[in-house]
């Protein structure tokens, strides 16, 4: 048997043995997670606690010792290389126009539900096209299949049909202001009625039209959307796990999450931040309702702090914190590695796996959501004016929670491979590839067994929030 015939099959070997500690991790996680009730019921938890959280970790870790066997780098290149290309030009063309119609319409159709319609959470058109159909279905097919938005997006459309161009984008900027309006975004989300009050959404919908329409008049579309807008950065980084990329050659079918090995993707600290800002939001948004989260506000509200603010300081410091973890752990990757490559440049390259992460948390946190209220935004599209006061509503089987589980799961095991991919492109020597993950492995350790803990607890409404 040749050499390279014994480095493969070790590796499907290996990948083999991965997805079996996979499976056992996400079946004790899920037993646990599944007696508990994802969606807030409180029951005995038939798996302690720590055994659930040590087997998951125990999972993600043990992914990282069996990539480590795989130290041939033609067999990891194969993996992040190989891609089927096909141009498509007239059907790609025709797909854009239609998608950029029908952009138009749904942007439409939102201000006019939320106006017109009634004024009412989860019935109203307006909510649930942003949350059920843009927060949560849209953004899984963005990283499961493909990033639809350049052509969807109907603010693009608006401010290239108006002159712009006004100014030349300050490089100072990078994609700093997408960081600060997401980071805004999530926190009116949780301050503001935006899910309970289609006139509150639409108000910030208005905010959001005149600031990202602004900046592209000012600065011209190419640019503020691929640099400014958080939505389009949203799904341009998201979209990187997929296996269909477009090209400026047409389309490329590639294994999930091969891009994010390639150096074009993170280029500056601002992205960087947008990265961690993606993880970070959906763990703020899962701790703020469990038990501790809800005692943690009501105590800093305790002691006088407005409860609007206290969102704001754990937002704010939760993703300084994140922040904080990673650039040590970037910081130990060098001082382990002994290279002289420069520590924004391997915070650049190995900011993209955790785009994998991101992709399994809000797998983790949106599936069920969107599924079960597919059929009420079914329901409102069809009457948007005058949806049905009681929309249907899928009851999800109890079963459900392995598949969310195994998100978060599958996400920090691809994102072990790609940063071990990423790291023997960096470095020559095998060893010191394998001993600059280490630092990075442990805090994917940390974010796997944080983010188990957050869905097996029971959720609560967090208290001060209007509803």
């Amino acid at each position: 048997m040749s050499g390279r015939s014994v480095v493969v099959r070790r590796c499907g070997i290996g990948l083999a043995v991965a997805f079996v500690a996979l499976a056992i991790g996400a079946g004790v996680a899920a037993a646990s997670n599944v007696a508990a009730g994802l969606s807030g019921g409180s029951s005995d938890v038939s798996v302690p606690t720590w055994l659930y959280l040590a087997t998951g970790g125990g999972t993600v870790g043990a992914s990282a010792l069996l990539t480590m066997l795989v130290t041939d780098r033609d067999v990891i290149g194969a993996y992040h290389d190989h891609a089927l290309e096909q141009s498509l030009d007239r059907l790609l063309t025709a797909g854009s126009l239609l998608l950029g119609v029908l952009g138009l319409l749904g942007l439409v159709l939102v201000f006019v539900a939320g106006i017109g319609g009634p004024n009412i959470g989860l019935v109203s058109a307006t909510v649930l096209v942003t949350f059920v159909g843009g927060r949560a279905l849209l953004t899984i097919v963005a990283y499961t299949v493909g990033n639809p938005w350049p052509a969807l997006n109907p603010w693009r459309r608006i401010a290239e049909a108006l002159p712009n161009g006004h100014e030349s984008y300050p490089s100072s900027y990078d994609s700093w202001p997408a960081v600060v309006a997401l980071l805004t975004f999530v926190w009116l989300e949780v301050v503001a009625p935006l899910t309970t009050t289609a006139r509150a959404l639409v108000a910030i919908l208005v905010m959001y039209s005149l600031f990202t329409i602004s900046g592209a008049v000012v600065f011209s579309p190419g640019t503020w959307f691929r640099r400014g807008d958080p939505l389009s950065l949203w799904f341009r980084l998201y979209g990187a796990v997929a296996p269909i990329q477009r090209t400026d050659d047409g389309l490329e079918l590639r294994y999930p999450g091969s891009r994010l090995s390639e150096p074009d993707l993170i280029t500056d600290t601002s992205l960087v931040a947008f990265v961690l800002a993606l993880v970070w939001e959906l763990t703020y948004s899962g701790f703020i309702v469990t038990p501790a989260g809800v005692w943690t506000i009501e105590a800093l509200v305790g002691i006088g702090l407005p409860p609007v603010l206290v969102y704001l300081l754990l937002l704010v410091g939760g993703f300084a914190l994140f922040w904080k973890v990673y650039w040590v752990a970037i910081d130990r990757t060098r001082e382990r590695a002994e290279t002289y490559l420069s520590r924004r440049y391997l915070g650049y390259r190995l900011a993209a796996p955790l785009l994998a992460i991101a992709a399994g948390y809000h797998l983790a946190h949106y599936v069920g959501f969107g599924l079960s209220l597919w059929p009420s935004l079914l329901d409102a599209l069809a009457m948007p004016l005058n949806p049905p006061p009681n929309p249907t509503r899928y009851a999800l089987p109890g079963w459900f929670g392995y598949v969310e589980i195994a998100g978060i799961l599958l996400g920090h095991v691809l994102a072990v491979w790609v940063a071990h991919t990423v790291s023997f492109e960096l470095f020559p020597g095998k060893l010191q590839a394998i001993r600059s993950q280490y630092p990075l492995i442990v805090v994917m350790v940390f974010f796997t067994m944080v983010s188990l803990y957050l869905v097996s607890q029971g959720t609560m409404s967090p208290p001060y929030v209007p509803g």
